[in-house]
């Protein structure tokens, strides 16, 4: 196994044995590791907290950046769709995972895969109701106002 996914893989069963999810990440830059991340729900009550949301963090703000393209990630759990979509957000494009979706479920672990499906419902079908709410008329539209912004 790589260098890399073993770390991840170790940092999940540390993180196991201090209590928390079986899920353990780490970023990497040029061959070198820049963070690391476990799921800290368990200790934060943030459901924000996972292990790859708290590596992109991290290498966020020792960087002082939001771009991190040319980063890879290695984790030891397949990403949740709110993990994928912080990856995708911060540009990086390449993802390496230990155990899949189906694996996590086996394991009692089902929330992405419920995610990943409703995600594929059109939106009047899925779990989480989203309704539109459009501005009032006359109403300042923030999204106007950034498209002139100068």
């Amino acid at each position: 196994m790589d260098s890399f996914m073993s770390r991840a893989v170790e940092l999940a069963i540390e993180n196991v044995r201090n209590g928390g999810q079986p899920f353990g990440a780490v970023l990497v830059k040029d061959g070198d590791i820049v963070s690391e991340g476990v799921n800290e729900l368990h200790k934060k009550h943030d459901v924000s907290g996972h292990a790859e949301m708290l590596a992109i963090r991290r290498a966020q703000e020792k960087f002082q950046t939001n771009d991190l393209s040319g980063y890879t990630m290695y984790a030891s759990g397949e990403p949740c769709p709110m993990c994928f979509a912080a990856m995708y957000f911060a540009g990086i494009k390449e993802v390496y995972y230990c155990a899949a979706v189906e694996e996590a479920a086996a394991a009692g672990l089902t929330t992405s895969g419920m995610i990943y499906g409703d995600l594929k419902k059109p939106k009047a079908e899925r779990t989480l109701s989203m309704i539109h709410m459009p501005l009032d008329e006359g109403q300042e539209n923030p999204m106007k106002l950034w498209k002139e912004r100068p």
